[in-house]
């Protein structure tokens, strides 16, 4: 019998906030995800990966080092900076302070609001630095049968001129240890975004949904072996013929604006991903091939013409993040590089 241990919790901090005048003119919102490649402070803890301890070279003067190379990149990608940054694979909640003080060194540190998440025990977590105020925050996690996904979910409420959305932060597991044999874990992730929206829905039934991160599945990882119930799947015949009529794992994805069920049943929760629209080949390189791992996925509230709406997305090519053409993985031995994904970069615009 299945056993499941759900774990939700407020955790709203109040770090300063943009004024209501400051943002009376808001109407574009950018919004970055990105995989920061263990994004370790210079302070040893015991569960830093064996290339970030002291005895390894790693030292204090690296880390900061990294966080002005991301700070200056982030500066590059659009002025003013990008609205909200969702950081995958940092330490701790002090990383997202230190690296909000490093903007500070080139100019204003516009962002006041940051929160983090991890599971206990974790070397890493996630967390986000916003300009614009949290309504409040959530931290999910869940237990399926003794395994639990080793990153929690991070929820985060906006609004803006009276236009609310909803981003979830994830961070699903890898695909380390097989692909098969981790599917469950990030199955796991899946059903409790489902949960999670579902509930939701019942009180707020348009409002608008992010769910942002690097999810270790690609975008057309149906296509790429042989036809499989996943944690993602596209809205297709046969991958609606696999996973039967309840949607209970995995979240379904859409080229259709706005997405709607057309081969799943009508009370499917489904999302657009924008992968459908990029050229770029990935945001990640791994054994000689690109990956789309790294995603936005968009409910059918950003396509309604009410509120916020879907305007754009991209994978950001900035010079500093690459080297031949690829992402410039970081070498904690030499200080060198940047990070081993790009980061991928929505824009928003205000009806």
């Amino acid at each position: 019998m299945e056993k499941i241990l759900f774990i939700g919790f407020l955790a709203f901090w109040f770090l300063g906030c943009e004024t209501s005048e400051k943002l009376e003119n808001f109407e574009k919102m950018r919004i970055i995800t990105w995989n920061m490649q263990a994004l370790f402070d210079g302070q040893e803890t015991g569960r830093e990966y064996d290339d970030y301890r002291a005895s390894a070279g790693w030292t204090e003067e690296k880390y900061r080092g990294r966080l002005n190379t991301f700070a200056l990149g982030l500066k590059k990608i659009s002025d003013p900076p990008p609205d909200i940054l969702g950081l995958i694979e940092i330490e701790n909640s002090q990383v997202l302070a230190d690296l909000a003080e490093a903007f500070e060194k080139s100019g204003k540190n516009p962002y006041n609001w940051r929160f983090f998440g991890a599971n206990p025990g974790g070397a890493l977590g996630l967390g986000v630095l916003s300009r614009i105020p949290f309504e409040g925050t959530f931290l999910h996690s869940i237990t399926i049968n003794g395994e639990t996904p080793p990153r929690p979910l991070l929820e985060i409420w906006f609004r803006v001129k009276d236009a609310p959305f909803v981003c979830f932060v994830c961070h699903w597991k890898s695909k380390l240890g097989g692909d098969d044999e981790t599917e469950t874990l990030r199955k796991a992730s899946a059903r409790l975004i489902l949960r999670r929206l579902r509930e939701l829905r019942q009180e707020y039934p348009a409002i608008p949904v992010i769910i942002l991160g690097d999810l270790n599945e690609n975008y057309d990882e149906f296509y790429r072996k042989s036809p499989r119930v996943l944690a993602l799947l596209p809205d297709d015949p046969e991958a609606a013929e696999l996973a039967g009529s309840a949607q209970s794992d995995f979240l379904i994805l859409s080229r259709k604006t706005p997405p709607e069920p057309e081969h799943f049943p009508e009370d499917s929760l489904v999302f657009y991903s924008p992968w459908s629209e990029i050229s770029d080949a990935g945001s990640y390189y791994f054994r000689e091939a690109w990956e789309r791992i790294d995603h936005f996925l968009l409910s059918p509230g950003l396509f309604d013409e009410t509120g916020w709406e879907f305007s754009d997305c991209q994978v950001v090519q900035e010079e500093a993040f690459l080297k031949a053409d690829k992402p410039y993985g970081y070498n904690p031995r030499t200080g060198g590089g940047v990070s081993d994904h790009l980061p991928l970069l929505l824009t928003l615009t205000l009806r």
